[in-house]
């Protein structure tokens, strides 16, 4: 990171300093004594934290509260997954409604054993980091099963009628 009076350059930015006019690939191109003569320095960047589950690179968010909002955003993408099949359940209920087929069934029973199971993972969690690090797991952020991986039967069907 370069700091010019106090206040950070973007290395691909064009800048003023002193009446002069520096080109966006200045900072890159120009030697370090040349950066320097303008007064700038270079100091190494601040380190890396989430945001989502840090204030800063040493401080940890509220362990509670991140599960409270996490397994709040978790039922919302169940619900938004279920949403487009809510209608077929809402017809079913009808007195002259039509029945849900099964496909559509199991596909809602999964998301919602899917989405308990990613709440009781969040709950499970005892401290900021390890929450962290769950959420940033595949785990988390996979909602389908693994597609079977047994390969199909290479044996002809019997065109035979019984």
């Amino acid at each position: 990171m370069f700091i010019l009076d106090g206040k950070s350059l973007s290395p691909d930015r064009a800048f003023t300093h002193d009446g002069i006019q520096y080109p966006a690939n200045w900072l890159r191109l120009a030697a370090p004594e040349k950066r320097e003569a303008v007064g700038i320095t270079e100091v190494p960047d601040p380190p890396f934290y989430d945001q989502r589950f840090y204030w800063g690179p040493d401080t940890p968010k509220d362990h509670a509260q991140l599960v409270e909002q996490w397994v709040g955003k978790t039922k919302i993408t169940a619900g938004t997954m279920l949403a487009p099949t809510d209608w077929m359940i809402t017809r079913s209920a009808e007195p002259s409604g039509k029945p849900v087929s099964d496909a559509v069934l199991v596909e809602r029973a999964a998301i919602r054993a899917k989405s308990d199971e990613k709440e009781a993972a969040i709950l499970a969690t005892t401290t900021t980091e390890e929450f962290a690090a769950y959420i940033t797991s595949l785990s988390y952020s996979t909602w389908a099963e693994p597609e079977s991986t047994e390969p199909e039967s290479t044996e002809p069907e019997s065109t035979e009628a019984s």
